[in-house]
This record gives structure tokens, sequence and C-alpha cells, in this order.
């Protein structure tokens, strides 16, 4: 199975932090964000590697490299531009090939067993589906959340008898390349619209995980999850 991580992002909020370093080699507990996700990806056996970068992306190369530090394999697509999340996938979906394959967002720091996207994946070709969300608790800076998941396993954007409130979408999924389909190569494009035509599809599955979930969007998001990692060495 293969994963991509979204380093795109200028990280306006976290200037100046990231007037000279891209956010996912920003460090907490001494380590970049987008090294404990490699880390977490090469313990559960997803040792392909694709990242995406724009801004200040050759540090990203340049600290990386080709991933044999981590036990892993990684190849990059680049962006002239940020392209948004779906617009970067679309664009590096030649390296990730036919099948489902794992996106984790390069700004957040989860503890979710990453092993569960290989499971997931194969749940999504068998079931010609086309997406499954991590969804978490609404964070105080996010309070109404994005998506609804009902009282089995499918999520809407809308609400439905068997809806309860709506939950945050973790940046962490599980895609089918043909979610992708209709975005052109270059083209800049959100995610959240194409989930949406999913979801009015049935096409969309996910689960709700409180078990530990940072959006590290501001210097102090950031500086409490050090603080939190590092009085947590076992996490």
């Amino acid at each position: 199975m293969q994963a991509m991580i979204l380093a795109a992002g200028r990280g306006e909020r976290m200037r100046p932090l990231t007037d000279h370093t891209p956010k996912p080699l920003l460090c907490v507990a001494d380590k970049p964000l987008i090294v404990h996700h490699l880390e977490r990806l090469v313990a559960a056996g997803i040792t392909d590697v694709v990242i995406n970068h724009a801004w200040l992306g050759h540090k990203i190369e340049q600290t990386l490299g080709d991933g044999s530090a981590f036990g892993a394999h990684i190849r990059y697509s680049a962006e002239d531009t940020a392209l948004e999340t779906a617009g970067g996938i679309a664009k590096a979906l030649p390296l990730l090939g036919d099948e489902p394959f794992l996106v984790l967002n390069g700004d957040v720091w989860c503890n979710w067993p990453v092993q569960q996207a290989l499971t997931i994946a194969e749940t999504l070709k068998s079931r010609h589906l086309l997406a499954w969300l991590l969804l978490v608790p609404n964070p105080p800076h996010h309070p109404d959340g994005d998506f609804y998941l009902d009282t089995t396993e499918w999520v809407r954007h809308s609400m439905d008898d068997n809806a309860g409130g709506k939950l945050t979408f973790s940046g962490i999924g599980v895609y089918h390349p043909r979610l992708f389909s209709d975005v052109a190569a270059g083209q800049a494009m959100k995610l959240a619209p194409l989930l949406r035509e999913a979801m009015d599809k049935n096409a969309v599955l996910g689960r709700l995980y409180n078990n530990g979930w940072t959006d590290v969007g501001t210097p102090e998001r950031l500086q409490q999850l050090d603080s939190h990692l590092r009085n947590a060495p076992s996490v």
C-alpha cells in the first residue's frame, strides 16, 4: 500500500516559524512533524511514500532524502504553487498507482494505528467505494465540525435521521484514485467538494477516533503538542 503526506501548505498562521521552515519540518519532541508520520507508517509496514511540496519544498527533500534513513522509499510531487488538497493528490496520482492509498496531512499529529489502512483499502475495493475518513471530536478552534457520521459507518455532509452531531475531519483518509478522476493534473481544487459528491453517492465510510489528535495550526498548538509528547514519551 502507498501513502501520501500532504506538505505543500504555506503555513500562514505559523508565521514567523514558517518563513524559513516548511510547516511539516517544525519539530515536536525533537522530531519534525513529518518524521512522526514516517516512523508510524514504516512501523505499520507502509514504506512507499509520496510527499507533495511547494513552499520551501527543497528543504523537505534535503531533510528526508529518498527515505532510506527511515526505512522508507520516498518520492516527491513538486508543485510550483500549492494546488490545495485534491489538486495536490490528483497531480501525484501517477506516483500513487491504481489501488486505494492512505493520505495524511503533514501538519497534524495523530496516534491512530495506521496499519488499519491496509484493511480499509481492501474494503473500499471490495465494496466499490471512494473514500474512508478518520473523524475526531471537534477541537476548540473548530467547534462546528465538518461532517456527520451516522449510526452505522457512512459519512454525510447533511443531517439525516441516523446522524449525531458534526465531527471534524482529521486530515487522515484512505481514497480510491477514482475519487479524483475529474480533477485535471495541475488544477487547484479543495477536497471537501469531491467528498460531498461522493457522500451523495453513498461512497464514503468513516469512523470516530478520540484517542489522540492535534491540528498543529498555530505556534501555541505546536508548543502544547511538544509539551504533551515530552510528558508522555511512550506515545
